[in-house]
């Protein structure tokens, strides 16, 4: 099969620095519309792998995000909000970038290159066959990734992919590939751009999807959501004002004595 860069092509535009503001961003716009439509194209793709991180998360394994620069901070940002969304442990989805933490606000020069420093970082967290481990790079070649995706192999632990090229290195190391070719970026070879905003789309609907079939949902409610500020107090007040038909000082009183949106919905319908 044959591989091409898309994500490093050429950009449709030229002389951007010749360009008005108005001109920048209409333009940077009008790249990004096609984003959702490549998405769509991979929805297949996307349920497939889904699947199997249900699965596995209902036997007790975890999901793991692995990447470097800008598709590692994606997955560790959707990984980060799982607990306060969904209320499960920070254990449950686990991102991991090259370069370690440093890496979330500082480049780390040639992290992303090392062939075995990714399965070293899943091994910390004593991998098993029970967990799903998802490579994220746009460009599909990053050597920190497919090592430590090749290595899960190996181990016969399910993996998954998030690329932006087809045929790439990285999907056919995967066992479960989600391709989403979203063409050449604005700014030549600028992978946070389109190819990042792809990525992000992708990992809303394959957590979101996954904690809904894991009953962490309730009617289009996160019932099992932290209260951790005072916004999602209110958040939570309004839910049980709604479902249980009571006042709003009243659903306060109850949520303070229960804890949790769910705890007390489900004590006010006995």
């Amino acid at each position: 099969m044959n591989f091409t860069k898309t994500t490093e092509q050429d950009s449709h535009y030229n002389q951007l620095e010749k360009m008005s503001i108005n001109e920048i961003i209409n333009n940077i716009n009008a790249e990004d519309k096609t984003v959702p439509l490549a998405v769509e194209k991979s929805l297949s793709q996307i349920e497939g792998l889904i699947e199997k991180i249900v699965e596995k998360l209902k036997h007790g394994g975890r999901l793991f995000y692995l990447g470097a620069g800008t598709s590692g901070r994606l997955g560790i940002l959707d990984a980060s909000e799982c607990p306060p969304t969904f209320g499960v442990s920070q254990d449950l989805v686990i991102g991991l970038i090259a370069g370690g933490d440093t890496a979330i606000r500082k480049a780390v020069e040639f992290a992303e290159d090392s062939k075995s420093q990714g399965w070293k970082d899943l091994k910390k967290y004593n991998i098993s066959e029970k967990d799903v481990v998802v490579g994220i790079a746009a460009s599909g070649t990053t050597p920190y990734v497919i090592s430590a995706i090749a290595k899960c192999n190996n181990k016969n632990i399910i993996t998954g992919c998030i690329t932006c090229n087809k045929n790439s290195p990285l999907s056919k190391v995967s066992k479960f590939p989600i391709e989403v070719i979203v063409g050449p970026e604005f700014l030549t070879g600028s992978s946070r751009m389109k190819a990042g905003t792809a990525q992000k789309l992708v990992l809303n609907m394959i957590t979101t999807a996954t904690m809904i079939q894991l009953g962490k949902v309730e009617g289009n409610k996160m019932v099992d959501m932290q209260l951790s500020n005072d916004k999602l107090v209110d958040r939570g007040i309004k839910m049980i004002m709604n479902e249980l038909n009571v006042s709003q000082e009243e659903a306060a009183k109850l949520l303070k004595k229960h804890k949790s949106v769910r705890n007390t919905i489900n004590h006010g319908r006995k």
